[in-house]
């Protein structure tokens, strides 16, 4: 993500407290790294910024003495998070099928399988650092809230079609922006293609997609589509990597607090 993005979001988070409020998830994913005091004027008329320093807190809610006052804090804002978190949440669980595919999910992986007598087509990805909001935020500064796209998951995925002991193997990615007139409305491109034997390895050739013929390009993206990896089925896959990983980020802050809370 961009430092623009960054800093929107964290104004974004800052105003949704200040005003009391429960943010969009947008406002979110900015954990405050540290706080501080609001900055003191010394002798000289310059501002001195004072920062906190953690130390164990004799007033912890819990009685134990031991739980900082940073801790508690975070503790606070988790819960609150979480909350929000939760209202936005657009889906509560993964599917179990897409299109055809069986979807299994290992950790941060997702894995997609389809068989026949002929072959297997398996698509696999990964959702960590695969967020990011769809548009650019129109910074308005008589706004109390900017203006955020939807936050999405657009991974690189890989497509293996399988016969017997042969793989043909492609890399693809999400395309970013609107097609140009003239252009294909492809939504996803190659990446990278290859065909091996056995089980890959890094000595196994493999040849970029914007190096390949055009036509061939094209004929190759056809027999995606013919796979079951259109265009309509990769706007699938992305909103079920997006509810995977949002489920998965509510999982590490509910980890995170107990984490912090000592549970």
């Amino acid at each position: 993500m961009n430092s623009l993005k960054t800093a929107t979001m964290r104004f974004a988070n800052l105003a949704s407290t200040a005003n009391g409020a429960l943010g969009k998830r947008d406002f979110a994913r900015s954990l405050w790294h540290m706080t501080k005091k609001p900055a003191a004027t010394g002798a000289s008329g310059d501002h001195v910024t004072v920062l906190n320093v953690h130390k164990p807190s004799i007033n912890c809610t819990c009685g134990c003495n031991v739980h900082t006052k940073g801790e508690r804090e975070l503790v606070e804002f988790l819960t609150e998070e979480i909350v929000a978190e939760r209202k936005v949440q657009k889906g509560k669980t993964v599917p179990s099928t897409l299109e055809g595919f069986c979807v299994k999910l290992t950790g941060a992986d997702v894995e997609l399988t389809k068989e026949t007598d002929k072959e297997k087509v398996v698509v696999s990805f990964n959702v960590n650092h695969t967020v990011d909001s769809e548009q650019e935020p129109e910074i308005n500064p008589n706004a109390d809230k900017p203006e955020l796209g939807e936050m999405r998951s657009k991974p690189q995925f890989e497509v293996d079609i399988i016969r017997g002991s042969s793989t043909l193997s492609f890399t693809c990615s999400y395309l970013e922006g609107e097609a140009q007139e003239g252009e294909y409305n492809d939504v996803f491109s190659i990446d990278e293609m290859s065909i091996y034997e056995g089980e890959w390895n890094d000595k196994i050739y493999a040849v970029a997609g914007d190096v390949l013929d055009g036509y061939l390009y094209d004929l190759l993206m056809n027999i995606l589509e013919e796979k079951g990896i259109s265009n309509e089925f990769a706007e699938k896959l992305s909103d079920l990597a997006t509810a995977h990983e949002h489920i998965s980020y509510i999982a590490l802050l509910e980890k995170l607090s107990k984490f912090t809370a000592g549970k």
